[in-house]
């Protein structure tokens, strides 16, 4: 698959795919015309890349997971930096959850407020 076609059919763009490959995230072969030639599984690798790093994993730590996404082999170390992720993960899930709950009260304090005409 060429370059364009595994951006379109993953969702991002041409640059974020070099940049994936200048990671050591992805990789690619040359054809002769100097063409990048992805493998068959290279959009979803693509999709796989883009969760983690939407989770705040940054690209060291999802060089060190890929390879049990591809093999399903983990070794201790990387059980232990999996662990600690998803506590952070937890985490920032509690966090978010505490913000939703506090804006959810602001709106429903203003919209009683709204309701009974007070100034303030």
């Amino acid at each position: 698959m060429r370059i364009g076609e595994v951006a379109a059919k993953a969702g991002v763009s041409v640059r974020a795919l070099r940049y994936y490959e200048q990671q050591d995230l992805l990789h690619s072969t040359r054809n002769p015309g100097g063409q990048r030639q992805y493998p068959a599984g290279a959009v979803e690798r693509v999709r796989l890349i883009q969760q983690l790093y939407s989770v705040g994993l940054p690209s060291r730590t999802i060089r060190e997971v890929l390879p049990f996404a591809d093999s399903g082999e983990v070794s201790p170390e990387l059980l232990e930096l999996l662990a600690a992720e998803r506590d952070r993960l937890d985490r920032q899930m509690t966090d978010l959850r505490d913000v939703r709950n506090r804006l959810h009260d602001c709106i429903t304090e203003a919209r009683n407020h709204a309701g009974t005409g007070s100034p303030s």
